[in-house]
């Protein structure tokens, strides 16, 4: 079993768009407390490596961003584990 671990993974240039990138196992579930998919599925329920559009919101329940958020089940994601993309 490994840890989850959260990173920014765009570069350090100014730029309108933004990724983060969790990795490991339960960073579905982890990724399913601060966001809201439109179509009222948790991302578990996604199949894999489709994006599709939600809202992320902060520990309070406020809307901070609409995002696009992708989870790639491992061993067929770049890491071999388990990646949740917004």
């Amino acid at each position: 079993m490994s840890h989850v671990i959260a990173a920014v993974s765009t570069g350090n240039q100014v730029s309108a768009i933004g990724i983060i990138r969790l990795s490991g196992d339960g960073c579905a579930e982890i990724a399913d407390r601060v966001l809201t998919l439109y179509n009222k599925k948790s991302l578990t329920e996604l199949p894999d490596r489709k994006m599709t559009l939600g809202q992320l919101h902060d520990c309070q329940g406020r809307m901070i961003d609409q995002c696009m958020v992708v989870y790639s089940r491992g061993p067929h994601s770049y890491s071999g584990e388990d990646t949740v993309e917004f």
